[in-house]
């Protein structure tokens, strides 16, 4: 049900263009897909719909709580989550090897009330490659991926670990993971000021290169051959970077979704 939870947290995105949004890798997810009938994360496609609530990223916007519709697909090779795909070009049982494409949407407007005087930040398109060593206990994944559009001009490096737990068709997968950008791409996505944006209430700041650590848990629950419930919460500790920054001034971000979706 990971599942409903990214295409939840994209549909949401891209319907609503949210500010802040904690950002744990889910593609883990699947490799953990199953055509048994029991599987808490089924193989096709999801239909569903989910009550998310996320801490802003900026100190100038609100928290958001929504209730929002979504869809993703879980194939063999391809997994589609909205505003992002993996596809596993080469797997076995050891490791699994990955392109990885997503869409980045903007999350600051100067039009908006406490950005007067910012320049936009655009959405992005980012692409890259990623491995998953697959052991008995956890999924490791690691993944670096670039702004191909020319905006940001950044990059991230993502390492993280899952420990899925299956009983039957109840999954609880705790993770726990970092994420390290790069200077343009935290700056212009968490926090930074240039000095042409900044005033007398709003001093320039440079993020520099970051280091975020992140946890997370999800759960599915698999009622029946085509419902399936889940919740998800996740938790990114700012580097000290976007903490200390004139925009953002708090420690970090929290998510929390709860979902419910129809597979066939």
């Amino acid at each position: 049900m990971k599942s409903l939870y990214i295409i939840c947290t994209s549909i949401l995105t891209l319907s609503f263009c949210l500010y802040s949004h904690a950002e744990s890798d889910l593609g883990s997810l699947g490799l953990l897909s199953d055509d048994q009938t029991k599987s808490p994360i089924p193989k096709g496609i999801i239909i569903g719909g989910a009550a998310i609530s996320s801490q802003a990223r900026y100190n100038e916007s609100s928290n958001d709580n929504l209730i929002v519709p979504g869809a993703l697909y879980f194939g063999d090779n391809l997994m589609f989550l909205g505003d992002r795909a993996r596809y596993y070009f080469n797997k076995n049982d050891d490791v699994a090897f990955f392109a990885y494409g997503r869409y980045r949407f903007s999350n600051l407007n100067p039009s908006d009330a406490g950005f007067n005087g910012m320049h936009k930040r655009k959405g992005e398109l980012e692409a890259g490659l990623g491995l998953t060593w697959i052991t008995h206990y956890a999924l490791l994944t690691t993944r670096i991926v670039s702004d191909v559009t020319g905006h940001s001009n950044g990059q991230e490096l993502l390492v993280w670990a899952d420990f899925p737990i299956v009983w039957d068709q109840l999954l609880v997968m705790p993770g726990v993971g970092a994420v390290v950008r790069s200077d343009k791409l935290a700056n212009y996505y968490f926090g930074g000021v240039s000095s042409s944006e900044s005033s007398s209430d709003r001093n320039s700041w440079d993020t520099g290169t970051t280091i975020s650590p992140m946890a997370s848990v999800v759960t599915s629950y698999r009622f029946s051959s085509h419902w399936i419930g889940m919740f998800a919460a996740n938790y990114e500790y700012y580097d000290k970077g976007i903490a200390d920054s004139p925009l953002v001034q708090h420690n970090g971000e929290w998510l929390f979704i709860t979902g419910i979706g129809y597979s066939w």
